[in-house]
């Protein structure tokens, strides 16, 4: 290297350039976060003892060391992908930096979101025979495939992924843990249970190339079960255990109806638990009972609890948790007098006295069932030698409870009971996005707007409980009013219309409250303050 600096000539190259690679090492490598000069000083305590510099040269040597540094440095700069071990010879390469997060500078547009309509306006949908089902195929949530079967559209999954986190957090409240087991099950496992034959056509079975038995799950006890039993030295100290998935179950429904409340293949929560005593066990039943009754006040429905059959699951007690609703297929029967309520099927026909209370009259109604709870006792835990280690150290059977929750029927049935005939009304933990800002329409008095709007919508989206909660309309090309019934029918909670009153010397923002149906005319920061209350999950 050759320097022009005649003051340098009394210094090696050398020199200068060892300790321009020994401070780009530094730098790099092991304190890339520190200023140049500073990995500089670090570097000049690392050359031998033996070289010497007169230390007023050091000023002219750091000029020319920066110089060196500034020439690596280009490459580098104009060669992101070039890897530490390259440009430093470290022999342990630091990871490239990250970029920098992206800053909430971009909102969902509407043009953007893959949301296509099935049905056209105007069109019955033919053998639809429920509002939950319209709606969803009308505007764009659900796409039919087989029958009982259908896609799961973005809008639609951004509402599960919600439920199933709200049932993440009641579950993990009262000791749930979360595991996923295999859909293909083994028939060996469900003819020690009895199941096989039991369970009818509804199960979907297949045989592999082996000729071995498998069916797809529509519950998994004799699975949970079969994996507890594995474990050889579960302690009493361990219990209660409980275990829960949420999961696709297959069903072959002689006749699917009603979209997503009854099909063939379908989102589902069970939970399983294990406990060392009955009196244990049905204390955990009542924790799991109270979990559900909370989830569903935190949806907004209304809901009832009522006695129910075993049926092919089996155990001595059950209970349904319904929704009420005209289309329900289940009969229910309720006394006013007192708490009883229970499915038809554990009443007498005919029976009109409240078994109960002996004196009230039994009013029946309909509801879609959208969870279901069994005490098992030691039902399956008796065929698989499901046990643990008791305080005297002896093997015990473990008593068994297992806990189901529809999820995709219960995102359905909220729609169903929620709803009015021309619009989605999602329950506002549950809808999937919280807020629709609407610009003006392009080529309108207030088109100077459209900006306004789409900072609007940035700054809102900014707010803590709002990031990917908004979404933009863009479609200027048509007016407000044609988007107002598009979001109305879509069920966003809140919808912002820009129109002139933004214009004004005092901004004011139209805010459509679908839950309640209130119109408001807001300032930026009320609009905000109000906004920045939503609750999300």
């Amino acid at each position: 290297m050759v320097f022009a600096n005649r003051e340098l000539c009394t210094f090696k190259a050398p020199f200068c350039v060892r300790l321009a690679n020994v401070t780009l090492r530094l730098l790099f490598c092991k304190l890339a976060c520190l200023p140049l000069k500073l990995s500089f000083e670090r570097a000049k305590r690392r050359l031998p003892s033996a070289v010497t510099v007169n230390s007023r040269k050091w000023a002219t040597i750091m000029d020319t060391i920066l110089r060196i540094c500034r020439h690596k440095l280009l490459p580098i700069v104009c060669t992101p992908a070039i890897s530490c071990r390259q440009l430093s010879g470290c022999a342990h390469p630091q990871k490239a930096p990250q970029p920098p997060a992206p800053p909430p500078s971009s909102v969902p547009l509407v043009s953007r979101l893959f949301q296509p309509s099935n049905l056209r306006e105007g069109q019955d949908g033919g053998d639809l025979t429920c509002r939950s089902q319209r709606l969803m195929l009308q505007t764009g949530l659900l796409h039919p495939s087989n029958p009982g079967c259908f896609y799961y559209l973005p809008a639609t999954v951004r509402s599960m992924e919600k439920l199933v986190r709200l049932i993440d957090q009641e579950m993990h409240a009262i000791g749930g843990q979360k595991l996923d087991m295999p859909a293909l099950c083994g028939a060996d496992l469900w003819r020690r249970s009895g199941r096989w034959e039991l369970m009818g056509k509804e199960m979907f079975r297949l045989r592999d190339r082996h000729g071995i038995d498998y069916c797809l799950g529509p519950t998994h006890e004799e699975a949970v079960t079969e994996l507890l039993a594995s474990q050889a030295n579960l302690s009493y100290r361990q219990l209660p255990l409980l275990l829960y998935q949420v999961t696709r179950k297959f069903r072959d429904e002689q006749k699917p109806k009603f979209g997503l409340l009854r099909g063939r293949e379908f989102y589902m929560k069970d939970m399983y638990s294990f406990d060392e005593s009955e009196e244990a066990a049905h204390h955990t039943y009542q924790s799991a009972c109270q979990a559900y009754g909370r989830l569903f006040d935190r949806l907004g429905v209304r809901w009832v609890q009522v006695r129910a059959d075993t049926g092919n699951i089996g155990g001595t007690l059950s209970h349904e948790f319904q929704l009420p609703a005209d289309i329900g297929e289940d009969r229910l029967l309720t006394c006013g007098d007192c708490s009883f309520s229970a499915n038809v099927e554990l009443v007498e026909p005919g029976q009109t006295d409240c078994p109960q209370c002996q004196s009230g009259t039994l009013v029946e109604s309909k509801g879609i069932e959208v969870g279901h709870t069994f005490y098992l006792g030691t039902k399956y835990s008796q065929v698989f030698n499901a046990t643990f280690n008791s305080p005297q150290n002896k093997p015990t059977l473990a008593e068994m409870g297992c806990f189901g929750l529809g999820v995709t029927r219960i995102l359905a049935a909220a729609v169903e009971v929620l709803s009015s005939d021309d619009g989605i009304r999602w329950p506002g933990l549950l809808a999937p996005y919280q807020v629709c800002v609407l610009p003006p329409k392009k080529g309108s008095k207030a088109a100077t707007l459209i900006s306004l709007a789409e900072e609007l919508a940035l700054g809102l989206s900014g707010l803590p409980g709002l990031r990917g909660e908004v979404v933009l309309d863009d479609r200027t090309q048509m007016t407000i009013g044609k988007r107002l019934k598009d979001a109305s029918q879509l069920g966003y909670p809140y919808v912002v219309v820009v129109g002139q009153g933004a214009a004004e010397p005092q901004p004011r923002f139209e805010v459509v409250c679908q839950q309640s149906g209130e119109t408001l005319f807001l300032s930026r920061d009320a609009l905000t303050d109000l906004l920045s209350r939503v609750e999300t999950v």
